[in-house]
């Protein structure tokens, strides 16, 4: 899916970098070409300098191929404008804005673009939102850091050990539901069919661990069987 992420801070870098390594094709937007510094050196998706609500910029970006769009920059009012326009005026389906203010977020709701409040696991709600219908988490630490997630996992994951889905996802094992019951895995435990995952991982990451449990494992780890 071809993502444009308008806002290239910690919030809208960490949605770039995660949307980009579960494959989606993503254009980053910013009006300061050094934000585009904090990309990590992986990200293989494009870097668009301008401001986000302008339509020549958003059509720089391949709005008018987008599924999703994400404002995120540090600006309330540029994040709707641009939200609006992508909706509105370019028939994005996905979009979601970063809003500051409780009170406008509310209004924002309601016109239909969902928003996402400065809280920690910010880049988790927005993969969410814009890969996802549903909530991800199903346990948070009380500081909202580490978060436990269940994966559905593709076939092709079945015959691997938990350690292969762990260097993939990033992401910590933290126990199956095997026939009924659960079971704490360790390095040797391999992954087998009908097998319930719930995997552990830092805030930010959950919904990326999750994309990537869902594709089928890299030829890197076939030999790992």
């Amino acid at each position: 899916m071809r993502v444009v992420v308008m806002g290239c801070g910690r919030v809208g870098s960490s949605l770039a970098d995660g949307l980009s390594r579960i494959g989606h094709d993503v254009a980053v937007i910013d009006r300061d070409s050094t934000a585009f510094s904090r990309l990590s050196p992986e990200f293989s998706g494009e870097r668009v300098l301008g401001m986000g609500f302008d339509r020549d910029v958003l059509l720089q970006a391949g709005i008018e191929d987008a599924g999703a769009f994400a404002a995120v920059s540090s600006g309330d009012n540029s994040n709707i404008i641009s939200a609006r326009l992508a909706r509105e005026t370019f028939g994005v389906d996905r979009v979601v804005a970063r809003i500051y203010d409780a009170k406008r977020a509310a209004v924002y709701e309601r016109l239909g673009i969902p928003t996402v409040a400065t809280v920690p696991w910010t880049t988790d709600r927005l993969l969410n939102i814009l890969t996802r219908d549903t909530e991800t988490a199903k346990w948070r630490d009380p500081t909202g850091t580490v978060a436990v997630v269940e994966v559905v996992l593709h076939e092709n994951w079945v015959g691997h050990k938990v350690t292969d889905l762990e260097a993939a996802s990033g992401a910590r094992v933290a126990f199956l539901l095997r026939f009924g019951s659960g079971l704490l895995p360790d390095g040797k435990t391999i992954i087998q069919a009908g097998d319930q995952v719930y995997v552990a991982a830092v805030s930010g990451h959950a919904a990326e661990a999750v994309a990537i449990a869902a594709l089928p494992p890299s030829e890197g780890f076939e030999g790992h069987r």
